[in-house]
């Protein structure tokens, strides 16, 4: 199982392919989860652990990787139900997000599905606004078909680390200040931790963020624009997107919008957790101007400072 980390190159055959890979596995019982096998690093059997004083509650300990010492989430627990023992049939999912690694303990790890994601929908309303999915899908085994839970692993762990939406002193330059203001960014992420992050950070500089949970919606709203004669760099400063989303995923958006002269000129950031070699790849194949790490506030405000200053400069 340690295995399963693809290589870049392997890895980046399915960028503007709108697919996705999954890892499934159990917490306890039949109900299978996922995760996307893009942040997977790898799987191993769950070693010992440390406790780590005064860690959080949903830490189970710090298990010794190859010399690294990785923190051990018990997503059971930290998904609101009963934390999952601990014992020999426990697996540890080691995963790798906004610059940091960290291992999920689970039960049972089953396989990797290749889908597309089309067939990757968001979670219905009635599950309340309270639920840990980003997406959830359907998979047919031996006749039977299985709701498959994708977990927002963004909102875990923003309920453990704490990101900041502060922005450092001396980051944003005095000097075009005002030129932030009313200026609009549209957003595409499915997760609503990550656009919370992202506009309670922009609002301070009186930027509107207009918000889509997915590739599709935002096509949509930029393709109205467009199909009203209006120029679409004119009404926002750029496009910020998600690179995993249920429907359209961000490749295959910013595909779309390379590909129609309506909209091809339009200044757009890859904005993921993945690690930065993975994303340079990212960037460079499908066409972005840019990728930005998640949750890091004076990062966020670096890039839309220089675009907005990139564009002061042309008028």
């Amino acid at each position: 199982m340690a295995s399963i980390l693809d290589t870049v190159d392997q890895r980046t055959n399915l960028v503007g392919e709108n697919r996705l890979e999954l890892l499934l596995f159990h917490l306890q019982g039949r109900q299978l989860f996922a995760i996307n096998v893009f942040k997977v690093k790898e799987v191993v059997k769950l070693p010992a652990l440390n406790k780590l004083p005064n860690s959080h509650p949903k830490i189970s300990g710090v298990a010794a990787i190859r010399g690294e010492s990785i923190p051990v989430i018990n997503l059971r627990e930290a998904i609101g139900l009963k934390p999952l023992p601990v014992d020999e049939q426990c697996n540890l999912i080691i995963t790798e997000y906004n610059r940091t690694v960290q291992g999920f303990l689970v039960g049972k790890v089953e396989h990797i599905v290749n889908m597309n994601w089309g067939e990757i929908m968001p979670p219905p309303s009635s599950v309340g606004r309270n639920h840990y999915l980003t997406a959830i899908t359907k998979l047919e085994r031996e006749g039977v078909v299985e709701l498959v839970e994708i977990i927002d692993v963004e909102k875990v762990l923003a309920e453990i680390v704490e990101y900041k939406l502060s922005i450092s002193e001396g980051v944003v330059d005095t000097e075009i200040s005002q030129e932030f203001i009313g200026r609009k960014i549209l957003h595409v992420d499915d997760s609503s931790t990550a656009r919370k992050q992202v506009d309670g950070t922009l609002s301070q500089l009186g930027i509107e963020i207009i918000p889509a949970c997915n590739g599709r919606q935002a096509l949509d709203i930029l393709q109205g624009w467009a199909d009203q004669g209006k120029k679409v760099e004119d009404e926002i400063l750029m496009l910020i997107t998600d690179a995993e989303m249920p429907v359209m995923d961000g490749y295959k958006l910013t595909n779309e919008i390379r590909n129609d002269p309506r909209m091809a000129g339009l200044h757009i950031v890859l904005n993921t957790s993945l690690s930065g070699s993975f994303n340079q790849a990212m960037v460079e194949k499908v066409g972005c101007d840019d990728f930005l790490s998640k949750f890091q506030p004076d990062s966020l405000v670096e890039v839309v400072q220089k675009r907005l200053k990139d564009k002061i400069s042309k008028n």
